[in-house]
């Protein structure tokens, strides 16, 4: 190998072959993450043309052909000659990096699109790109593939309105999947008509027999979204608390209810982009918010020895709130845009929301008293729970080395290659601990079902002998302790039995650990296994089948006149060491579902609505989803 390193060796990616060479640094992945962030930067393009006040309607389209539509009715991209390209304004923004109209903040005061590569990042992972533009009377269209130019900009015709429809497939070359999810574009689609009241924005799937279409509207905006996070609980006040400012570079809206529920609820928004990881913009509103309340509790005269004021943790709790700002210049960290770190926004934020709050809170004493008891009530299952933690420190429950009883551990001490199997039941348990491969593989065995997390508080969850063995065995605390790092197995597999019992088994350990150890969902580290609903023995032969499909097809492919056998496994206490670890445990064999968090108001609303303690919505959900159930096991 030669050590030589000259000119020669630096080598200069021109155009957008960047792009292409490192995708993950403009999409975030290639995966179905990436896939879907293809289409949300150029919805983030038409939201910049309803920000600027020219678009009230966004259409996306899921072709048959496996590409994406989009199409507003903004004012058009430019399609004139650009002065110093010498291109047309079009080809500019599909071929150039950092190339847009929202740097000047002459065409557009507030942007999404703030970093102008999202329609370039779009065209270079393309294998097709097909851009109309309706603009001056005209219709114009010019076509890309991989982010060349293949056609000149056509003058079409003439155009009897104004928009951009972008018509894209994306690049197989590029990404692993390139199957679109109707239900999480339609998610991330209803946030957006949150964020823009009387914008109409409609999503069509018409890849299948027949065309299924949702369309989003909000009249009352981040409103009605604080009501929607609220649709299955119980309000203390009748109406939500909402407040909204504009300045010269910024404007600050926010809204937010107390439920009679444990869990926190609170989302934050940059210029219609969801900040996940916060920012001086959140900052800002929890410090008004814990203000503004202990000013109000001091007030009043239901104050305890033990509680003078609140900490942030108490008027937390049944908090449902939406945070949104819009800025000229918002300094994000990275292209993903996850966290604000605008400084001088906190205080801003601060001030904005501490005026809206104290107004409404002296000008609804009985509404404003429900919630002080509320947090009241919080505060003290807080310093019941700093017992709870105190008891279990002492129990070695955050310690490694305090292990449980139940645990049958692995050899292996690299949480990289561990992974660990929770699963339900003593012979199921049993099984699992025989067939397993000790080196990597540790067993957890589970006696009967989890507390319910979402009505309990954590001082309960602390003490809940069901849940001290996993928090215990992971080693990683849990709720604001959790710290990833010391987690103890990279791979959290749930094993329970395919049926009722055990599908309500993973629902409550799912919300266990969105609830409280989200971080990892987040990291990918959580797992759902798959063990066979059926083995089918034909002559010396044996398959496994995950589902009454996958055995029909099965059978489908042997001789009819063929002597079959058909075992359906009602329990995996049924299965033998053996065949357990081969159809379920053994890396080579097995299916594992990874649990991914896609979207994270979503997932907080169906755990609510599922575990909560309102019995009228989950019916209602039930009701409208009963149709959708093939197997029920009774």
């Amino acid at each position: 190998m030669s050590n030589r390193y000259t000119s020669e060796n630096i080598q200069i990616l021109k155009g957008l072959e960047g792009v292409r060479k490192r995708p993950s640094m403009y999409i975030g992945s290639t995966s179905d993450t990436g896939l879907h962030h293809l289409v949300y930067e150029l919805v983030d393009n038409s939201v910049d043309e309803a920000l600027a006040g020219y678009c009230t309607r966004i259409t996306i389209t899921l072709e048959k052909d496996g590409s994406v539509t989009t199409v507003d009715n903004g004012r058009g991209i430019p399609v004139e000659e650009h002065p110093e390209e010498k291109m047309s304004g079009l080809e500019v923004v599909m071929t150039k990096l950092h190339a847009g109209g929202k740097f000047n903040n002459k065409s557009y005061l507030f942007s999404a699109g703030l970093h102008g590569v999202g329609l370039s990042v779009v065209n270079a992972l393309s294998s097709m790109c097909v851009v109309r533009v309706w603009r001056s009377g005209v219709v114009w269209e010019q076509s890309y593939c991989r982010g060349i130019v293949q056609s000149p900009l056509l003058n079409k015709g003439i155009a009897d309105k104004t928009g951009t429809q972008i018509n894209f497939l994306p690049d197989p070359d590029i990404f692993s999947t390139t199957v679109f999810n109707f239900e999480v574009l339609s998610r991330r689609l209803r946030e957006i008509s949150f964020l823009h009241p009387g914008i109409t924005i409609e999503i069509i799937d018409s890849r299948g027999e027949k065309p299924v279409s949702q369309s989003f509207c909000f009249e009352g905006g981040i409103k009605d979204f604080v009501l929607y996070l609220n649709r299955s609980k119980s309000m203390l006040h009748r109406e939500v608390i909402y407040g909204k400012e504009e300045i010269e570079t910024s404007a600050i809206e926010f809204c937010l209810a107390y439920n009679t529920g444990i869990n926190e609820q609170v989302f934050s928004f940059v210029n219609t982009v969801s900040t996940r990881d916060g920012g001086t913009h959140l900052s800002g509103f929890r410090s008004a918010l814990l203000k503004s309340i202990n000013e109000v509790f001091k007030s009043m005269k239901i104050q305890k020895k033990s509680i003078t004021s609140f900490e942030s943790d108490d008027v937390r709790e049944g908090l449902s709130a939406v945070v949104t700002i819009k800025l000229r210049d918002p300094q994000f960290e990275g292209q993903t845009k996850t966290k604000l770190g605008n400084a001088e926004i906190r205080g801003q934020v601060d001030s904005m929301v501490r005026r809206h709050l104290m107004h409404y809170f002296e000008t609804h004493p009985k509404e404003t008293e429900l919630i002080i008891k509320k947090i009241l009530t919080a505060a003290e299952a807080r310093l019941a729970a700093q017992k709870a933690k105190e008891v279990t420190r002492r129990k070695s429950i955050f310690d490694s080395t305090g292990l449980p009883g139940l645990l049958v551990d692995c050899a292996e001490k690299d949480p990289a290659k561990s992974e660990i199997y929770i699963v339900e039941g003593d012979s199921a348990g049993g099984s699992a601990k025989q067939g397993r491969d000790r080196h990597f593989q540790a067993i957890l065995p589970l006696r009967g079902k989890l507390l319910n997390v979402e009505k309990n508080r954590i001082d309960k969850v602390l003490s809940n002998e069901k849940l001290q063995p996993i928090i215990m065995t992971l080693g990683a605390g849990i709720d604001d302790t959790f710290d990833i790092r010391k987690l103890r197995y990279h791979k959290v597999i749930m094993l329970a039995d395919s049926d009722v019992d055990g599908s309500h088994i993973r629902t409550l350990m799912l919300t266990f650990f969105f609830r409280y150890m989200r971080p990892a969902i987040e990291a990918g580290y959580i797992y759902i296994a798959q063990p066979p609903l059926y083995k089918i023995t034909s002559g010396k032969k044996s398959q496994y089948a995950l589902s009454d499909k996958e055995r029909d097809d099965y059978l489908a492919t042997l001789d009819p006149k063929a002597k079959v056998s058909i075992q359906r496994y009602k329990g995996l206490g049924e299965m033998n060491p053996d065949q357990l670890w081969e159809t379920t445990m053994d890396p080579k064999a097995r299916t594992l579902l990874q649990v991914r968090l896609q979207d994270e108001v979503s997932a907080d609303v169906l755990f609510s609505l599922l575990m909560g303690d309102e019995v009228a919505p989950r019916r209602e959900f039930i009701q409208e989803h009963a149709l959708q159930i093939s197997e029920l096991d009774v």
